[in-house]
């Protein structure tokens, strides 16, 4: 088929001088060759996408001082970089219920400024998604303030390898609780559980119906095994690169990946781009 309009909803556009040394280690790699000059300006990275084929991305960045590195001021980082070319570049951003005191204040503060979606990092931020049911309570609010405002929250599920990680935090079934209490809260679980959790992020996604998936982090090769029944769900599937990961090659070698596996063509162009035109809005 033709390539349709590629929206990738995971991509890291993060100010990587914040990054902790010992994960910047393990993130060099020949594949981010010349990352940090494309990621030096917004005309920059523009001009990549215009190369790559890709004509829209999510930007993501969340809060994780103690396993990352980034700090609050990754939200206005962000928010800073996309500004004028939020057509293209949307941003996204989070609160840290752990180091962060007014949940409720700054969540509604990014908001206000046109962040157009949340990450939740629970192996990084070192909670789990539904610990507002328990000794997080200010978790709600974040979500209340995203249901309120159809802004949809991305959850990172599966492992990490990152130091300091807990992998404690990786199984996607606490997001259930989240899907039921906030259900109209557009919920997008990030990896879609990989490399252990395929099944559970699977079964969330066919039972709740503001649950979506991303493809992130998986090689298009092992999507067939990881999601052996990606075609019953295609509606709710979203593509996401995972650039500049380490082994992500480029975003346009994922594409081109992912068509050669021979997915029909509807399949397809909702997954590459059509199901988060929905979700987003037009450009």
């Amino acid at each position: 088929m033709a390539r349709p309009p590629i929206f990738d909803v995971h991509v890291h556009v993060q100010p990587w001088e914040m990054v902790r040394p010992e994960v910047l280690a393990m993130l060099r790699h020949p594949s981010r060759e010349g990352t940090k000059e494309i990621l030096q300006s917004p005309e920059r990275l523009l001009r990549h996408l215009d190369a790559e084929g890709i004509e829209r991305i999510c930007c993501i960045n969340y809060v994780s001082p103690e396993v990352s590195g980034f700090t609050p001021e990754v939200n206005d980082w962000i928010l800073d970089f996309t500004k004028g070319h939020r057509d293209r570049l949307l941003p996204v951003g989070s609160v840290n219920p752990l180091v962060q005191d007014d949940a409720r204040g700054e969540i509604r503060r990014i908001l206000d400024r046109g962040l157009r979606m949340v990450k939740i990092h629970p192996p990084h931020q070192l909670f789990a998604a539904n610990a507002y049911r328990s000794d997080l309570p200010a978790l709600a609010e974040i979500y209340r303030e995203c249901e309120s405002r159809s802004v949809p929250v991305m959850v990172h599920t599966g492992t990490s390898v990152f130091p300091r990680a807990r992998n404690v935090f990786a199984d996607p079934m606490p997001v259930d609780d989240v899907a039921v209490d906030f259900p109209a809260l557009p919920i997008i679980l990030a990896h879609a559980g990989r490399p252990l959790y395929g099944d559970t992020a699977y079964f969330l996604a066919r039972r709740h119906a503001n649950v979506l998936l991303d493809v992130s982090g998986i090689p298009p090769t092992a999507l067939a095994e990881h999601l052996p029944r990606l075609a019953s769900i295609s509606k709710k599937v979203l593509w996401g690169s995972d650039w500049p990961s380490p082994g992500v090659i480029s975003m346009r070698a994922n594409v081109d990946a992912f068509l050669a596996i021979g997915y029909p063509d509807e399949v397809a162009a909702d997954v590459l781009g059509g199901n988060a035109a929905k979700l987003f809005g037009a450009s």
